[in-house]
């Protein structure tokens, strides 16, 4: 399942479970897409991938168990490992190869 994490790892701008601005990799790592867009271009600082709409867990309990409420979001942020130069380098190395070709 996933964690739904709160917050851009780039940035830290707020990413609430509905966020439909959220981009993950295949890893979870979670940017906004201002930040895929525009800093990172599609290449995940952390693993090299590219990144995916994150997927909005449902509000209501349609299944017995399966909600927001019952499954609830991550709380706990995360933050790149990265300093934004490491970052930009990495990205400009990676960028022109297509995400299933990394």
């Amino acid at each position: 399942m996933l964690e739904l994490r709160p917050n851009c790892e780039y940035c830290d701008k707020d990413l609430p479970p509905q966020a439909s601005d959220a981009r993950i990799c295949s890893y979870e790592c979670t940017f906004c897409a201002d930040c895929v867009d525009q800093f990172l271009f599609n290449v995940c600082p952390n693993c090299g991938g590219g990144f995916a709409p994150r997927p909005i867990r449902p509000v209501t309990e349609w299944r017995p168990g399966v909600c927001r409420e019952r499954q609830p979001a991550s709380t706990q942020r995360v933050s790149l490992k990265w300093d934004r130069p490491e970052v930009a380098e990495f990205v400009q190395r990676v960028r022109q190869i297509k995400p299933e070709d990394r």
